[in-house]
């Protein structure tokens, strides 16, 4: 089983339950590389089951209640615009500090506190449907917060696309979830831009060169 979202773009997946954030909004539509996830119940649906399993593996948990009203729909494609924002954000640019009075902007989620034998706390999210989800993405976004993964959770810089990716790169610095493709697509942009600008450089030139002979 597979992040069934982010292997369209065939795009690294983030580890541990991270991934279930990058998933969300990798599931926006993309024209070469699929349709939104998110567009109508059925395919919501299957998209939830999917992912829901997935993260409950990634965590050693049991799936949730994955079951979807029709009222659920908007609230998922508002969860995946909150969180693209948040990733937009130029990660040199995202705050470090933990928050110290209550934000004007409020997310709801529900979890549990666990201990395991070891008396490690861990958040459990609850609930079904599209109100689990969002319990298990705040959850997860906190978490990565706080380990310092977040930072590397990404969106493509190329416009055509905007993936979710996670930046594995020593130092941080990849701004492309794929460089065979948005990265060459970027370059073969830059380069165009560069030689329209040379030959505009050498028309002008020329017709300089051409006055000054004439006179």
């Amino acid at each position: 089983m597979s992040w069934m979202a982010t292997a369209r773009f065939e795009a690294r997946s983030a580890p541990a339950g991270l991934a279930l954030v990058q998933e969300l909004v990798n599931t926006h539509a993309v024209e070469r590389d699929g349709a939104d996830l998110l567009a109508d119940h059925a395919t919501t649906q299957q998209w939830l089951e999917v992912a829901s399993r997935q993260w409950a593996g990634e965590r050693g948990l049991k799936p949730p209640d994955p079951a979807l009203s029709e009222t659920d729909l908007q609230a998922l494609r508002e969860l995946r615009a909150s969180v693209q924002d948040m990733l937009a954000i130029p990660p040199d640019e995202r705050p470090t500090d933990p928050v110290a009075v209550p934000s004007a902007v409020t997310h709801r989620a529900q979890v549990y506190l666990v201990t395991d034998e070891q008396n490690r706390v861990a958040m459990v999210p609850v609930g079904a449907g599209a109100g689990w989800l969002a319990s298990a993405v705040w959850s997860e976004i906190l978490l990565a917060q706080r380990t310092g993964t977040w930072f590397r959770l990404k969106l493509c810089r190329e416009p055509g696309c905007v993936s979710a990716f996670y930046d594995a790169s020593r130092n941080g610095s990849g701004v492309w979830h794929n460089v065979r493709s948005c990265g060459n697509i970027a370059n073969l942009r830059a380069s165009r831009t560069r030689k329209k600008k040379h030959s505009a450089a050498d028309g002008t030139g020329n017709s300089a060169g051409n006055v000054a002979s004439t006179n």
